[in-house]
């Protein structure tokens, strides 16, 4: 078994020996489309079950739907097609109604993702949250939370950085109620009466009531008195989590003291996964398309076996990416050397441990090449029966069996991630290509052209004259070497009279694979350049305007009264630095920030600012920013900032950073 899951299982085990069955939990908020990165934490508990199990113990997956919190956000795929949803804000997501048809904004995505996770063959035991809360099977649990929040108070006010006073303890609630007027939990409990049992609240939408938590069930615990309530309930041994929940005074290490000292529960085993990179998410593949980076658009290009294998062999604590440029051929290419050991019966080790962990019961996936499905595919237009036989041809007699469960994904591929990758012939000659070849080039290109005109070959036939044709042009003794020397330029050029590319499948076996008269003429060039080409040259060669949209702003604000005079002394206590942007990347879950890596002339620091609405990556990385140096760190959307860059915020130009010149060192000091 996987040696990271295995060492887990034993820790497990260790801790409950004589347990009946283990539980390992996982859980996802359906707050919209659900992003891949989500799915190690599924991942992680999934074999980490297998571990146990392995073991000869019993366990389970237990996945949650946390659909009874409230929604925070619009995300912009849900805006885009229904613009009055912020109304629902505050409304938890069981509630929402389904922007995209019946049914409510819960059940749309957690149907989204539960139907591209069939594929993995993942056995879940599922619990939905609303369903649970609204039950009333956590009413003792809330009941005792409610009754011990003075205590609940301060094992928060230990793992945070802000002082406590007594007036906050009193008043504190673990509970949110969702108002019996308008739905949302914008409310705020004023009291409880001696027996903690009925609260008087208030809500934002002017509602005053009361409400008995014993008959009342439309409330919810606050997350960090939630997750250990539910650790309880369930008996869970095992849960994963973001690194950011696994940060000192982070959620993991606040809900476990409130597991033990409130609800007297041993915390299960934690452990904190790194998070998932993405590259090279290029072509059609963009917000703007509408393709959400989801396990169903990931199945796309990747077959489940190694979404799975890629989790599997990288310890959670690592990152890998998940490729959409050509590193995916690269993945499969590793995947295929370990399947075929499997296949063949000679894996051993972590190769027999990460296959065993990875392959999914009733599939059975044949290491046919995802890069010679995508080259030889595109050559002829991805029609079955003419690459079942092109790829005899070529000595890898595959048939369509054993390739139909990738041809679709190298087709999308190609089509959507990678399109400049797509082999498609010229329909006129390249008469630009044509004027640059010396003249025994063109010599060569007219014997080809004549060969080809007069004869049919076998593929042997049809290699042999390619290989011959500069030679036979020159009509000299050449050694190998030279041979090379003037075959390597011959193919090159073939390519980019044919493909407007100087590279591309081998050259036999892709004449062979074409039909000849799609292809003939264009290695035709012993009449005049047409008036036709001509202006198909003219349309190719002039640049087409990129249709840039733009940002309407409004009228200036009003110039706001100077701040009060402050001391030079004053000034130069803050610490502003001239930085260099290093990386700026997405954080999970934040619709409007950006996390930045900059370097400031000592080392590495990262900020956290809301910049998304109003800068693309690629417009930061390489620029030199000012920064306050000195500013005291906080934790924003998950991570800690360490500084706040300086940038112009205004009505009438949104919100401009102050780049600085490049000539700056970094580090340098503003006076």
């Amino acid at each position: 078994m996987l040696t990271w899951a295995e060492n887990i299982a034993k820790q497990i085990i260790e801790r409950r020996p004589d347990k009946d069955e283990y539980v390992c939990a996982a859980g996802i908020s359906p707050s919209g489309s659900i992003h891949i990165g989500n799915f190690r934490d599924i991942a992680t508990s999934y074999f980490v079950v297998k571990a146990l199990r392995s073991m000869g113990k019993k366990a389970r997956l237990l996945f949650s739907w946390d659909e009874y919190d409230r929604l925070r956000k619009i995300p912009v795929n849900v805006s885009a097609v229904r613009d009055d949803m912020e109304q629902y804000v505050g409304k938890p997501y069981v509630d929402v109604p389904n922007p995209f048809g019946d049914g409510s904004y819960a059940e749309y995505f957690e149907k989204e993702f539960t139907d591209a996770v069939a594929a993995f063959g993942i056995d879940f035991d599922y619990r939905h949250q609303a369903e649970m809360y609204r039950s009333g099977k956590y009413t003792h649990l809330i009941l005792e939370a409610i009754a011990k929040r003075k205590e609940i108070y301060d094992v928060l006010s230990r793992h945070r950085t802000q002082a406590a006073t007594e007036e906050e303890r009193n008043a504190y609630s673990p509970v949110s109620i969702y108002c019996d007027c308008c739905g949302k939990d914008t409310t705020k409990i004023i009291s409880f009466n001696e027996e903690n049992t009925v609260a008087e609240y208030e809500c934002a939408c002017g509602h005053h009531g009361t409400f008995d938590f014993r008959t009342n069930f439309n409330c919810k615990l606050n997350w960090k008195i939630d997750w250990p309530m539910r650790w309880l309930y369930e008996g869970v041994d095992f849960e994963p989590g973001g690194k950011d929940h696994a940060t000192a005074h982070g959620s993991y290490d606040t809900s476990k003291d409130i597991s033990k000292e409130i609800f007297g529960y041993d915390p299960p085993f934690f452990q904190g996964y790194e998070f998932i990179g993405i590259r090279g998410s290029t072509g059609k593949m963009s917000g703007s398309s509408g393709l959400n980076l989801t396990p169903a658009t990931l199945l796309k290009i990747y077959q489940p076996e190694v979404i799975l294998w890629l989790y599997a062999k990288t310890e959670p604590m690592k990152a890998f990416d998940f490729c959409f440029d050509d590193g995916i051929l690269r993945q499969y290419g590793e995947f295929d050397r370990m399947l075929s050991k499997h296949l063949d019966g000679t894996a051993e080790g972590a190769i027999k441990d990460i296959m065993d962990a990875c392959l999914i019961e009733g599939r059975t996936p044949y290491p046919v090449p995802m890069s010679l499905l995508a080259q030889m595919g595109s050559v002829v237009n991805f029609d079955i029966q003419l690459l079942e036989t092109v790829l005899a041809k070529n000595g890898t007699p595959y048939s369509y069996e054993q390739f139909k469960d990738r041809l679709e994904r190298a087709k999308y591929w190609l089509e959507v991630c990678a399109p400049d990758q797509v082999y498609h012939l010229r329909t006129w000659r390249n008469w630009e290509v044509w004027n640059t070849l010396t003249e025994e080039q063109k010599a060569e290109i007219n014997l080809l052209y004549t060969n080809l005109k007069a004869n049919d070959y076998t593929l042997d036939e049809l290699n042999a004259m390619i290989y011959a044709v500069p030679i036979e042009v020159r009509q000299t003794e050449m050694t190998d070497k030279e041979k090379k020397s003037v075959q390597i330029p011959f193919f090159k050029n073939v390519y980019r009279l044919l493909l407007d590319r100087e590279q591309g499948p081998r050259l036999y076996l892709f004449l062979d694979a074409l039909d000849k008269k799609d292809y003939v003429e264009l290695l035709n060039f012993t009449y005049p350049q047409t008036q036709e080409e001509v202006e198909l040259d003219e349309k190719k060669n002039t640049p087409v305007e990129e249709e840039v949209e733009e940002t309407v702003y409004g009228d200036p604000d009003p110039v706001a009264d100077f701040k009060p005079t402050v001391t030079l002394e004053q000034f130069d206590a803050l610490d502003l630095r001239v930085c260099k942007v290093l990386k700026c990347q997405e954080i999970r879950k934040a619709r409007n920030n950006y996390k930045l890596t900059l370097f400031d002339g000592k080392d590495k620091r990262v900020i956290v600012s809301s910049l998304k609405d109003y800068y693309k990556p690629e417009q930061l990385e390489g620029r030199k920013i000012i920064v306050i140096a000195n500013l005291e760190s906080a934790r924003i959307t998950g991570v800690t900032s360490e500084g706040m860059l300086l940038a112009a915020t205004n009505n009438a130009c949104g919100c401009k950073v102050i780049f600085v010149d490049d000539s700056v060192p970094e580090g340098t000091c503003l006076h």
